[in-house]
């Protein structure tokens, strides 16, 4: 097998981390970094991945739907106030009205 040199530039922390790993697994940190990367993900790494997708659309779609929902909502209540602010205003005037007349 033909090799060659990667330089891998990271912070101590890192470095420490690379090395408990190899470690535990009784093997060296270029193989632990070899076996790392060369891992394939399983068919169930895969699916959660699909599935993983599939929330996020889904929680997208739900969010702008709740907006939308939530601004219908309050043009609604924008409109009750607006009409109920035109009643109230309106039925003032008929009983100031209707004061002044039995006067």
């Amino acid at each position: 097998m033909k090799t060659a040199r990667v330089t891998l530039l990271t912070s101590p922390d890192f470095k420490k981390f690379l090395s408990v790993e190899a470690q535990r697994e009784g093997v060296s940190v270029a193989e632990l970094i070899r076996t790392r990367c060369e891992q394939r993900p399983s068919e169930e790494e895969k699916i959660l991945v699909a599935l993983t997708s599939e929330l996020r659309n889904a929680v997208t779609s739900a969010k702008v739907t709740l907006k939308n929902g939530l601004d219908v909502a309050q043009e609604f209540l924008t409109e009750l106030r607006t009409k109920r602010a035109g009643v109230g205003d309106s039925t003032a005037v008929v009983r100031r009205s209707a004061a002044g007349t039995r006067r």
